[in-house]
């Protein structure tokens, strides 16, 4: 077993999309893949455009846009109202984000597939909009990309924070990731994430609804892509035990149940014996 300390990358002579199903632990996070080619690091600096998919969140996007705007790595912020019935593109807007706006709300992943679409960046960072004051804590999730051992990062949330619900879809979704990929994620369903551009064309078109981050992981991790979890002091508003608190989580489990099976109806890539 290796130590633990700084993160370490597997390397394989064969296709990255052939790794075995186990990642190594290690500090951010842990890194599941293959070393990038000499040199990776050494780019030019990348230009961070950061997409936020916000669906009636006037009231506290501003603070979220606030702190992402002292991240200082971040060139563009990207907000996709999806539909909303409220002021969140004008509070967006003046917040100093480019604002697209969808004619009807679609869900998260079709708001994050039009955000992916508008954005050009090098990195793309993945936020929620109510992540308020703590979005400032996204620039953790760049340092593994910019250090080149990472292409997709996936913030962890602090550890022992109490669940609002049962957990089944954050259970449904972890099984399901370690079978159909081998990444044992400990917050699969974390919405909050980045990777790079050329991740972005292996793992669309995105699942729809509240699978996308599930579908995302597995995409990723088969084409050979680095996947690597990064502790983060996010807050965001949790879903209550009220009867709309367990229709959200009911649709979020069918969502992440259905992304599954969309995957494992595809044909998975062989691995190394």
């Amino acid at each position: 077993m290796p130590p633990h300390g700084e993160p370490q990358v597997l390397t394989y002579s064969r296709r990255a999309t052939e790794c075995p199903p186990y990642n190594l632990p290690g500090k951010p996070g842990r890194v599941f893949g293959v070393k990038p080619a000499a040199g990776a690091a050494a780019m030019k600096r990348p230009d961070v455009v950061v997409i936020v998919p916000a669906y009636n969140e006037a009231e506290g996007i501003g603070e979220t846009l606030e702190a992402v705007a002292r991240i200082p790595e971040v060139t563009r912020t990207v907000v996709v109202d999806d539909g909303s019935e409220d002021d969140t593109a004008s509070v967006a807007e003046r917040a100093g984000a480019e604002v697209l706006r969808l004619a009807r709300n679609s869900g998260k992943g079709a708001a994050l597939a039009a955000g992916l679409v508008r954005a050009d960046g090098d990195i793309l960072v993945l936020l929620d909009a109510d992540l308020g004051a703590t979005a400032v804590e996204a620039g953790k999730l760049l340092a593994p990309m910019l250090a080149g051992e990472a292409d997709l990062t996936i913030a962890q949330f602090p550890g022992g924070r109490r669940r609002s619900g049962l957990g089944l879809a954050q259970g449904l979704s972890r099984l399901g990731i370690r079978w159909l990929c081998g990444f044992q994620a400990r917050w699969p369903l974390s919405g909050q994430r980045a990777l790079r551009r050329e991740v972005v064309e292996a793992v669309t078109p995105l699942a729809p609804g509240f699978g996308v981050e599930t579908a995302m992981t597995i995409d990723a991790v088969r084409a050979g892509f680095r996947a690597i979890e990064v502790g983060c002091d996010f807050e965001h508003r949790r879903t209550g035990k009220d009867w709309a608190g367990v229709r959200h989580r009911g649709r979020q489990f069918f969502d992440v149940l259905r992304a599954l099976i969309s995957r494992w109806r595809r044909a998975a890539p062989k691995r190394i014996r």
